[in-house]
């Protein structure tokens, strides 16, 4: 109350006056008030009214029940304290001081702090705490007097809120705060005289969102759509106060845009009071979205500040239609030739879900409905142009592109003349070979697989039984591995007959069956016939040959005879003669003082009159003895000879002239070459030329006969000889 308002105030309670003396408010909450008339003044007896502090609050007014009490004895000083608070016209004086917000996070514990001013002290001051409902009216939550103070019951913050006064502050401590006590707090500061005084403060309550959530269509979107098509929706929840979303694509704000761009934001209240927002984005895309990334921005408040955070980026799935259609050869990479596997791909620069591709072969019409297609064992008449077309089924437009297709081919090799050819002997050969290709080729003879020429034409001058034969001609493409044909062609050689090997031939056998082998060549193929010098003709087996005819007789002889091979065709004949030499007759040979061991072989030589022994042991089971009396040789064969003095041998095998008869020969000469080289050492030996000997030992007390002399010699060299006596006693070291 101004002091005006005062003066105005005693002006026109002429009649009443109150005083209100607060003689005991510093040791009592009581005060003394005397209300009176001014005719009451006058008489000598007064009426006194007093009023605890005990009182109902009604709008911030304290209402005033009076107790009369007669006071004679103070009357004056009543009366002159009256006049003199009448006369100065005295009011307590409070002011109260709040910020106009506080803030805190959901969970925290929230202080509001109440600044109070009062010339009164603070012994008689009322502190008492409201919220403000959503009607606009209040509600008291706390209530400090001098002599008493305590929460309010059954209100929301019962058992979560103190009161903390230290000097002229008094602080409301709010404990786990949650959103709903986001409210206006109102601070009432009242004092011993009706005077009182109120501040407000804004309660403030923040929480933090969950991190957005962001889904993208799950179709894709065509840039044919005339509306705006969606794209996605972003979403966060449980947030205080309500969180904002802004949506951005490649890192640019994305507003409302007519027939462009729409935004749609839904929010939900919790239960728990909290916020929680989603928001959908539609717009019309272009091609190059196909690209873009979309992502959404959180922006939300906590004391003092205001935070952001983004969602993850996507990817929209683009649907547009072609500019370009693009049609190859998958493989085989390269040439393609006859007898490959034919792919095609067909490719075009839209994404189109609702479309048709086509590939046809433009020559024949084959087509599938694909962006393949697949041929097997291609002929030439598969290549040609192949065209690939893409449509749209919503608009029924086509796009289309084509290649072309080459398929290589090698026909196969043609000889002329064809299968085979026959010239006559000494004539000119000639014949040609050919392929159809589409590429060049390169042409090659062989006979027996040795190459015999190159180029398309094979030519003989001078044709001979050995140019006949067969000859094949191999077609290849040199650009393209794998492409390759060939053909054959038999020459014949028109002539008479050739026998090969000489045309007489000695035959030496011990048997007395003997098989003649008889070959020709010519052309036709010769017949062989086989006669004796005695006018009989032999039965054979003939056989045709690659280049003639071959004939084997098989006979039985008794003793030597001469057989002919008769060759003969429409050109003439030849004949080859047979000379067979039987060996027939065996000599019996009767070995005295000969033991023998049936694993030692000996080999000896007699020479007469003077006696030298030589001895080469060995470890075979076969002994071959060589006995040269005189001018007699005789060749015995024997195996495992055991105690028997005369030994019958057996009968020899049939040998022909080029083995048996000439590996006797040898034999002979080899064992006389030995001989005379025994006889050699032994006169060397008795001059004393060799082994230190002086050459007048008496060999007389040793017994010798010419016909028991032998000379034992081992038909291969051995390192080391060792002379024996005539009995065969081995002699000492000194002695040799």
């Amino acid at each position: 109350m101004t002091r005006a308002e005062r003066l105005s105030l005693q002006r026109v309670s002429a009649p009443f006056c109150i005083i209100c003396l607060s003689t005991l408010r510093r040791h009592s909450s009581l005060s003394l008030c005397t209300v009176f008339q001014e005719d009451q003044f006058l008489s000598d007896s007064f009426h006194t009214h007093t009023h605890t502090h005990a009182h109902t609050p009604q709008h911030g007014h304290l209402q005033h029940r009076p107790i009369v009490m007669a006071l004679p004895d103070t009357a004056p000083l009543l009366v002159g304290l009256l006049l003199i608070f009448h006369a100065l016209g005295a009011w307590a004086i409070v002011e109260v001081n709040m910020e106009d917000k506080v803030e805190v996070m959901a969970g925290d514990t929230a202080q509001i702090t109440c600044m109070f001013t009062t010339d009164e002290g603070l012994g008689g001051t009322t502190i008492q705490w409201f919220y403000v409902l959503p009607n606009k009216k209040r509600q008291r939550i706390y209530n400090k007097e001098p002599m008493h103070e305590a929460a309010e019951q059954n209100t929301p913050f019962t058992d979560r809120i103190s009161l903390n006064v230290t000097g002229t502050a008094a602080v409301l401590v709010i404990r786990d705060v949650g959103v709903k006590d986001n409210l206006e707090f109102i601070c009432v500061i009242k004092t011993i005289t009706p005077e009182e005084a109120e501040g407000r403060t804004q309660l403030q309550v923040f929480k933090s969102p969950t991190f957005p959530t962001i889904e993208a269509v799950e179709t894709g979107v065509s840039v044919n759509e005339e509306d705006p098509s969606k794209i996605g929706s972003c979403s966060v929840k449980n947030g205080y106060p309500k969180p904002n979303i802004t949506w951005y694509r490649n890192n640019m704000p994305l507003r409302i845009t007519p027939d462009e761009v729409d935004l749609k934001s839904s929010i939900t209240t919790e239960s728990s009071g909290l916020y929680s927002v989603q928001s959908e984005l539609r717009m019309k895309v272009k091609k190059e979205d196909k690209d873009a990334k979309f992502y959404c921005e959180v922006l939300y408040f906590v004391p003092g500040a205001t935070k952001m955070t983004e969602s993850q980026h996507i990817n929209i799935t683009v649907y547009y239609p072609p500019t370009e259609v693009n049609i190859w050869v998958e493989s085989p990479k390269g040439k393609i030739k006859e007898g490959d596997t034919l792919e095609l791909r067909c490719e075009n620069n839209g994404n189109y879900p609702s479309s048709i591709t086509t590939i046809k072969h433009q020559n024949s019409g084959y087509f599938v409905e694909n962006n393949k297609m697949v041929q097997t064992n291609v002929t030439r008449l598969d290549g040609g142009v192949y065209e690939c077309t893409f449509m749209e089924t919503d608009n029924f437009e086509e796009i289309s592109g084509s290649t072309k297709v080459l398929v290589n081919y090698l026909e196969s090799a043609v000889i002329t003349p064809k299968d085979s050819i026959t010239v006559m002997e000494e004539e000119e050969l000639k014949a040609s070979c050919n392929a159809l290709s589409s590429l060049q080729t390169d042409i090659t003879w062989f006979k027996n697989e040795k190459l015999v020429s190159k180029g398309n034409s094979l030519s003989v001058k001078s044709a001979t039984f050995e140019t006949a034969g067969m000859y094949k001609c191999v077609v290849t493409v040199p650009e393209m591995e794998g492409m390759k044909t060939s053909s054959t062609l038999q020459v014949n050689v028109k002539g008479s007959p050739q026998i090969l090997g000489p045309g007489v031939q000695e035959v030496e056998t011990y048997e007395t069956t003997v098989n003649l082998n008889c070959s020709a060549r010519g052309f036709p193929a010769p017949t062989i016939m086989w006669t004796t010098s005695d006018g009989k003709n032999l039965n054979a087996l003939q056989t045709e040959t690659e280049d003639g005819a071959q004939s084997v007789v098989t006979f039985k002889i008794t003793s030597s005879v001469k057989v002919f091979c008769n060759a003969s065709n429409d050109f003439g004949s030849k004949v080859v003669e047979f000379n067979i030499k039987a060996i027939l007759n065996t000599i019996l040979t009767t070995i005295t003082s000969m033991p023998t061991i049936s694993t030692t072989t000996r080999s000896t030589t007699t020479i007469s009159n003077d006696t030298v022994v030589h001895t080469t042991p060995t470890t075979t089971t076969t002994t071959s003895t060589n006995a040269i009396t005189d001018d007699t040789v005789t060749q015995n064969t024997s195996t495992n000879y055991v105690n028997d003095p005369v030994q019958t041998p057996t009968k020899s095998p049939n040998i022909k002239k080029e083995s048996k008869g000439f590996v006797i020969a040898i034999i002979i000469i080899a064992i006389l070459l030995l001989a005379i080289l025994g006889s050699v050492l032994y006169f060397l030996y008795k001059k004393g030329r060799i082994c230190g000997r002086s050459g007048k030992q008496d060999f007389s007390k040793r017994k010798s006969s010419k016909d028991n002399i032998v000379v034992e010699m081992k038909s291969d060299n051995t390192e080391e000889a060792i002379l024996l006596g005539v009995n065969g006693e081995k002699q000492q070291p000194n002695d040799q």
